[in-house]
């Protein structure tokens, strides 16, 4: 598989959220807003094209027996650069998503792409791999959010989009929407690719 289709597979067929169903945690806990969905996704993003990069690189030079405590420490490194940044520079952000980004480190998509994928290819193509899958997990999150966010606020961004007389569906802020628009999500999803399918 091609450079390119190395990084266009995270985006449609092998989305972590939608067609993996990976990283539920962080999915269903932080998209009460879109802007939480893209803060998160592009945090993720970092931590992957990073530790794809240096997983790979020293893929040679690390012993099996070790390899995945080694995985662990180069991940929770670029965790630790993200929580710091975030504390630093977007504090009431980083404040809102609160214990998800330390949480980052184990975030399965993230052990999952270093074990199974950076651990057994050259750079560029697990730099590719990394980024994709971070754009698809960003994707997902920010549309999940901008559903629940309409639904349960009014709002997109925080600026109101139906009017004074909408009557918000609060449960779509609380945890039982993120599974209900979740589910709906992954249905819609199914049914296109059903379609793209010729199904």
């Amino acid at each position: 598989m091609g450079v390119t289709a190395e990084f266009f597979k995270g985006l449609w067929k092998e989305n972590p959220i939608f067609r993996l169903v990976l990283g539920m945690c962080p999915t269903l806990a932080v998209t009460t807003a879109a802007i939480n969905g893209i803060a998160m996704g592009l945090a993720t993003t970092f931590v992957l094209v990073c530790s794809n990069l240096v997983v790979s690189l020293i893929r040679n030079v690390i012993p099996s027996r070790v390899r995945l405590p080694s995985f662990i420490v180069v991940i929770a490194s670029f965790v630790t650069i993200v929580d710091l940044v975030m504390a630093g520079f977007f504090f009431q952000l980083h404040k809102t998503l609160g214990v998800f980004i330390p949480l980052i480190v184990v975030n399965c998509i993230i052990l999952g792409r270093a074990e199974a994928f950076a651990s057994k290819n050259p750079v560029v193509s697990s730099v590719a791999d990394g980024l994709g899958m971070g754009i698809g997990f960003t994707l997902s999150l920010t549309v999940l959010g901008s559903v629940r966010e309409i639904l349960g606020n009014g709002t997109l961004f925080s600026v109101p989009l139906l009017g004074g007389s909408f009557l918000p569906f609060l449960v779509m802020v609380l945890p039982p929407g993120a599974f209900i628009a979740l589910g709906f999500l992954l249905a819609a999803m199914n049914r296109i690719d059903q379609r793209i399918r010729g199904g």
